[in-house]
Order: C-alpha cells, then structure tokens, then sequence
C-alpha cells in the first residue's frame, strides 16, 4: 500500500493513496494552518472507525440481522505534551435495527476486534482501547447496551 501528500502552500496538503481518491489535510490556524482539510490524527481515528464499522456490519448482517442504522463512534484521549499522542481510545457501535440479537452484535464486535481489523490491532498494541455497544429499536428505543472486553493473551 502507498500513499502521497502534497504540498500545496502554507500547511495545505493533499493526501492521496492506492484508489486515487483524495482527502484534503489542514491545520488549525493556531498552528499557522487555513483550517482547510482534516488534521491526520482525526484521520487515524475515522480509519480506526472505518475498520472496524465495515467488519462489525458485514457480520452482523452475514448473521442475517436486521439492520436499519448503525454509526460508529470513536473518541480519544491524547496526552498532554507533544508529540500528542492517543494515550485512550473508547468505539462505540450504535446499532439500530428489528429485533437485533445482542449475540450477534457481540460476536461481530470480537471478530473485529481479535481477527479482522488490522487498524484496531495495531493501534491496541499501543493504547487501551475500549469497545461499548448500544442496540436500538427500529423506533429508537434503546433495548441494551454493554461492553466488549478483548481478553489478554
């Protein structure tokens, strides 16, 4: 896999990888950007929900689920002095659909999380990262909601 950033002035970038497709990178202007494309840390965090979302929903569905909504959250913490980085991670699953099986929610949430997300794995090996699901009615009732936790070992 490869990818290639451009400079286009200031610290305005453009990132591009293997499909082609382009992301604009920027800077906050406190730090001498034009608050004009994402900060690559938000990235590592929107690919670390992208993994897992497209794992944990094609399970899911393999599972014969039906699935109405559904959204992945990830929120993280960094530390204080620089470099900045995550020191914590929380994703949550919002599952949303009829008569969805907490089984096979949890199931696809440690398919994920133990065998096919390689964005999770890596980044596990250097910060806690903790997994909450919370599984709706199709009316937005929430029906249960609980935690995933990835044994040692």
């Amino acid at each position: 896999m490869d990818a290639i950033v451009t400079w286009h002035g200031g610290l305005t970038f453009t990132g591009r990888g293997d499909t082609g497709f382009v992301v604009p990178l920027g800077a906050a202007p406190t730090v001498g950007g034009d608050d004009d494309g994402f900060r690559p840390m938000e990235l590592m965090a929107i690919s670390l929900a992208g993994c897992t979302a497209m794992d944990v929903i094609s399970i899911i569905r393999k599972k014969r689920q039906e699935v109405t909504g559904y959204e992945v959250k990830v929120h993280t913490e960094q530390a204080d002095e620089h470099p900045k980085v995550f020191v914590e991670a929380t994703i949550e699953y919002h599952v949303t659909g009829r008569d969805v099986a907490e089984s096979a929610v949890l199931r696809a949430i440690e398919l994920s999380a133990v065998r096919y997300c390689p964005a999770q794995a890596m980044l596990g090996e250097v910060f806690p990262i903790a997994l909450k699901y919370f599984i709706y009615e199709d009316d937005g009732e929430l029906v249960t909601s609980g935690e995933y936790v990835i044994p040692k070992g």
